[in-house]
């Protein structure tokens, strides 16, 4: 059946039907997609009032909202990245950041460009690691029961050669021509690499697969000797049973060098070149407050320097409460430091390498490797 809606007021309907008293809304074939609001006739005496937000204008706030949160999930991520970032490259300069690891004062006395791998201590602990040397320790003495040889401490026991020699004698059945017993540490060296090289061509591995050397094994590097053994073990099929995934945590440490490193060792004249410039520089903002700077290493000791000079790099006032102006102790002085390395990385500078403590100790080196990053950034601002 048709139907008929109201005409606006007004208009003549054509003949037919008289139009029905209410209107309805029409009605479309279920096949068809679009969709219509029923339509009431506005009165235009009837007073304006405040309407619901349609479906449209909601669809509006809701994308404007979604996009306001899309932006602030943008940010948050961002700075997850940036700090990320800041960590890994705080990795890569542990030697020159401190340590979360206590470790032993020999072990950081490396010759330039020496690198040393170490085992984290919380991964001494592991209980299958444990496991591990307590089956190789087990299987060793079994082998060389005959020897009256007793081995305790895997490192301790290997690293001179003596019973690695011992060994791979018993394995393989073959008497090495080689000092019995070695003193020196030349002698202990020249030993293990008539063994170690021995041991090598019995295994038969490439270059690429071999994680130990004379002096990685002679450091007692825990994990050379390791590797050597489960080698070893696997070569020369030895009933002991090895617990799988064993993993271990290393710490790697390495002597870093810088320029400034350089310039104190082989360019002692350019040195004064840079501190007359770095001097030159600070005292064109230290002056503003009639402040005055000539020697880089004791007068930035305090922090106060530090403070002031990013408050007149980045155009700021230092509320003084934030730090102490006349410190009197170390942590105090610690404090501002710390505080100057903060208005640095709000600055967008990257957090310093040298320690607060460098600076308050008046490492000349680390001084200048702050004052230098300031100068590099700001040498262009008034």
């Amino acid at each position: 059946p048709t139907m008929e809606l109201p005409l606006p007021r007004g208009q003549q309907p054509d003949p037919g039907p008289a139009p029905l008293t209410s209107p309805l809304p029409v009605l479309l074939p279920r096949s068809s997609s679009a969709e219509e609001e029923p339509q009431t006739p506005k009165s235009p005496s009837s007073p304006k009032s405040p309407t619901p937000k349609s479906p449209s204008s909601r669809k509006k706030d809701d994308s404007f909202l979604g996009k306001l949160g899309g932006t602030l999930a943008r940010r948050k991520k961002a700075k997850e990245v940036s700090e990320l970032q800041e960590e890994g490259i705080n990795a890569i300069n542990l030697p020159l950041s401190p340590s979360h690891y206590e470790l032993d004062p020999e072990d950081t006395m490396l010759e330039e460009n020496e690198v040393r791998t170490m085992v984290d201590p919380n991964s001494k602990n592991d209980r299958k690691l444990q496991e591990l040397m307590k089956v190789l320790i087990d299987w060793i003495n079994d082998v060389l029961v005959g020897e009256r040889i007793i081995v305790k401490d895997l490192a301790e026991d290997l690293y001179d050669g003596q019973v690695l020699q011992k060994l791979f004698e018993k394995l393989e059945g073959e008497k090495l021509n080689v000092a019995e017993v070695t003193q020196s540490e030349i002698a202990q060296k020249q030993k293990l690499q008539t063994v170690l090289e021995r041991i090598n061509d019995s295994l038969k591995l490439s270059t690429r697969n071999i994680r130990w050397n004379v002096d990685s094994v002679h450091a007692k590097s825990i994990v050379a000797i390791l590797h050597l053994l489960v080698a070893l073990s696997q070569h020369f099929r030895a009933p002991i049973r090895l617990p799988d995934h064993v993993s271990i945590q290393v710490v790697v440490v390495q002597v870093k060098r810088d320029a400034f490193d350089t310039l104190f060792d082989h360019a002692p004249d350019k040195l004064n070149v840079v501190k007359k410039t770095l001097i030159t520089f600070v005292n064109k903002h230290l002056n503003k407050l009639n402040l005055e700077v000539s020697e880089l290493d004791t007068q930035f000791a305090d922090g106060v320097y530090l403070v002031l000079l990013m408050g007149l790099l980045e155009g700021y006032f230092v509320p003084l409460y934030n730090f102490f102006l006349t410190p009197e102790n170390f942590d105090q002085k610690v404090h501002n430091v710390s505080f100057s390395f903060e208005l640095m990385q709000d600055g967008g500078l990257e957090r310093p390498k040298p320690r607060p403590e460098d600076i308050v100790n008046c490492d000349l080196k680390s001084t200048l490797r702050v004052l230098y990053n300031l100068f590099s950034r700001y040498r262009n601002v008034d």
